[in-house]
C-alpha cells in the first residue's frame, strides 16, 4: 500500500466519522427543539381572565376619534398598554408599526395608557403613532389590572378576552394571536395539550 492509498482510506473514514456526528448533532437538536418551546407571552392572573367578557368603554383618542372597547366589533382588537418612560415599550413601537402593516386589515390595534395628555402628544408624534388609535384612561387600566408594561390583551370579535399577558418581543405578539386562532387561552397551554395528546 502506498501513501496514496492509505490517505484514501483515510479520507473517507473521517468523512463517515463527520457523516455520523453530523446525524447525532441534528437528532440532538431535533430533541431540544422539542423540549424547549417557544415562549409566549406572560400570562398574569390579575384582571378579566381569558375566555370572560371585557368590560366595556366608549373612549376618545387623542386623535379626537371615538374608541370602543368591549362588545361587538367588526375583528379582534389587540390592546396594547404602554408608556413614554418605558424603554421596552419605545423597543416594541417598530414591531407595532409591522404588525399593523401585517394584520392590520383583519385586527384593530388601540394603544392605551394613562397621565398627561400633552406627554402622551409628544410621544404620538416623536414615534409616528398617528394611525393608532391612543387612548388615555385609567379605568382602562384597572379594569385589566395592568401592573407592569408593556402588556397586551386580545379581545374577539364578541368582546371576549382571548388571551392576554406581558409582551417584549413580536413572537409574544405572534403568541397572543396564534393562541386565539388555535382556541387556546394561551400558546403553552395549546403545546401541552398537543405534547399530552403525542
Amino acid at each position: 500500500m502506498n501513501a496514496l492509498t492509505v490517505s484514501v482510506v483515510l479520507l473517507w473514514a473521517a468523512v463517515l466519522v463527520l457523516g455520523v456526528m453530523l446525524w447525532a448533532l441534528s437528532r440532538q437538536v431535533g430533541i431540544l427543539y422539542e423540549r424547549v418551546a417557544p415562549m409566549g407571552a406572560l400570562v398574569t392572573d390579575a384582571g378579566p381572565p381569558v375566555g370572560a367578557p371585557s368590560p366595556s368603554f366608549a373612549l376618545t383618542s387623542l386623535q379626537s376619534e371615538p374608541v370602543t372597547i368591549g362588545g361587538i366589533q367588526a375583528g379582534p382588537t389587540l390592546l396594547f398598554f404602554l408608556s413614554p418612560t418605558c424603554p421596552v415599550c419605545k423597543k416594541l413601537i417598530p414591531v407595532l408599526k409591522a404588525l399593523l402593516r401585517d394584520e392590520g386589515r383583519r385586527l384593530r390595534i388601540v394603544l392605551a395608557s394613562d397621565g398627561e395628555a400633552t406627554a402622551h402628544r409628544r410621544f404620538v408624534r416623536e414615534y409616528g403613532l398617528d394611525a393608532l388609535p391612543y387612548v388615555l384612561s385609567t379605568e382602562l387600566g384597572m379594569s385589566y389590572r395592568v401592573s407592569r408594561l408593556p402588556y397586551a390583551v386580545l379581545l374577539d370579535t364578541q368582546g371576549v378576552v382571548a388571551a392576554k399577558g406581558l409582551v417584549n418581543s413580536r413572537e409574544q405578539f405572534d403568541s397572543l394571536l396564534n393562541a386565539h386562532e388555535m382556541g387556546a387561552p394561551t400558546i403553552q397551554h395549546y403545546l401541552s395539550g398537543t405534547s399530552a395528546a403525542a
